[in-house]
């Protein structure tokens, strides 16, 4: 998984290339951060979380971490009761075969760790079938049709199917097996305290010396970290046991049994999953910097004067004047409303009579767009559009623009419109507005589409 501000990071990235509005203008942001201090990778992380400056990209990916970690809470602390209760049960008379009771309990935990070892060494450096991704899907825990919960869900179903997540699940699988051995080891426990045990043992095909050999190889482990372990005297007392036993021979089986299960079951279980949170950590998903959206935005907050003397300023991008024809004019507004009637009286010639100009509203939508193209390739006029203060330069707006010049047969002209209602503008705002202008001339300019000056 990505860290939580590499997510946010790479979220915004995808919601931008998809022309999502955010809370906050992000070339605002860019530009603000190409002064500040930092590495990259950091100035990214800031530029992501002020972007999203009303927490509403953090709260989704937030919803999508906690339920997948709720999951796996459930999940272990099922396997626990689970295995608390399949001993419980297992324990259920006063004479227990001991050999019986440990092949139930570290028989199939045993081979399956081994199993994942020889798996692991086999695929190393493969990926492997990724079940978790298609057990937990992002799109079964979080519903939403909205851009950014999709976003999301995308996004958490690519790291899902990342490489790096063969360590995640084997870190998930030892941790279901520690909490099945845990509960196990609560169970007895809790036996042990309350009930009195007799342990024998006995074989068909196995001879006493080797039973006796095995219990003593057996009991190495636990008696080096202080397990009382059945002696050879206790060995041989405990063959065929039918009744009671004396408590201090009881004592030094149980020491093996609960030693057992800690050496030979938990502790492995426990390296296993330090060993895949390891890995994991190591062959973790990273924000991958060097996708062009990013090194667009590096490059610009690279963009610095390091010697005025070495500095050559680079002329900026100014649109062509407009050259306003004498023909029909259609005027039309590009997304938003205009805070003045009569606004394009500002950019035409004033003697122009008011019946050549034909007054198309607002152009937004699919519709708003199929209607004025059929008009114009019906209709040979020019083309006055008004552009607000607040229309960003995005890829879709600019789309919109192309598609009006290549259908305007007698040429498109723009008019960007101020803000007629503030008369005292804080520098805060007067500098965006400035940055704002820049943008559309430059976007005008690559364009070759006139401006007309008012």
């Amino acid at each position: 998984m990505l860290s939580p501000q590499d997510q946010l990071t790479e979220l915004v990235r995808t919601l931008e290339t998809q022309q999502h509005v955010f809370a906050t203008d992000p070339l605002l942001i860019t530009e603000k951060l190409q002064g500040e201090d930092g590495k990259p990778i950091q100035k990214l992380h800031r530029r992501a979380s002020r972007i999203d400056s009303n927490g509403a990209l953090e709260r989704v990916l937030g919803k999508i971490d906690g339920r997948i970690k709720g999951i796996m809470v459930v999940m272990s602390v099922v396997w626990c009761i689970s295995g608390f209760l399949g001993l419980f049960t297992l324990l259920q008379t006063n004479v227990v075969n001991f050999f019986y009771v440990l092949v139930c309990l570290l028989g199939f935990h045993t081979i399956m760790l081994l199993g994942w070892l020889v798996m692991s060494l086999i695929n190393q450096g493969k990926p492997s079938s990724n079940w978790f991704a298609n057990f937990v899907s992002p799109s079964y825990l979080i519903r939403g049709k909205d851009d950014v919960t999709k976003a999301a869900v995308d996004l958490y179903e690519r790291q899902l199917q990342h490489s790096g997540m063969r360590w995640y699940l084997g870190r998930f699988s030892h941790q279901l097996w520690l909490a099945t051995l845990i509960g196990m080891l609560l169970a007895i426990i809790f036996l042990l305290i309350v009930r009195q045990y007799s342990f024998s043992w006995e074989s068909t095909l196995l001879s006493d010396q080797a039973l006796i050999t095995l219990t003593q190889v057996l009991g190495w482990l636990p008696s080096m970290v202080g397990f009382d372990v059945p002696d050879s005297t206790a060995i041989v007392q405990s063959r065929l046991v039918t009744d009671a036993m004396p408590l201090t021979v009881a004592r030094q089986w149980a020491g093996l049994l609960v030693g057992s299960l800690l050496m030979y079951g938990i502790v492995p279980r426990a390296i296993a999953w330090a060993f895949c949170a390891l890995m994991f950590r190591r062959k973790k998903m990273r924000l991958d910097i060097k996708q062009p959206y990013y090194q667009k935005i590096l490059n610009f907050w690279q963009r610095q004067v390091i010697d005025a003397d070495d500095f050559n300023e680079v002329t900026v991008p100014i649109a062509p004047k407009a050259a306003v024809s004498a023909g029909k004019k259609l005027v039309a507004l590009l997304e938003y409303p205009a805070e003045q009637d009569n606004w394009w009286l500002e950019g035409l010639d004033a003697n122009i009579n008011n019946s050549e100009i034909e007054n198309f509203g607002i152009v937004d939508d699919r519709d708003d767009m199929a209607r004025l193209k059929t008009y114009l390739d019906n209709h040979p006029v020019q083309v006055l559009l008004g552009i607000h203060h607040k229309a960003l330069p995005d890829r879709g707006t600019l789309r919109k623009l192309d598609q009006i010049a290549a259908h305007a047969k007698d040429g498109l002209i723009v008019q960007l419109l101020s803000d007629a209602s503030a008369l005292d503008l804080t520098k805060q705002v007067a500098d965006h507005q400035d940055v704002r202008y820049q943008q559309w001339q430059t976007a005008l300019s690559a364009r070759n589409i006139g401006l007309v000056n008012t």
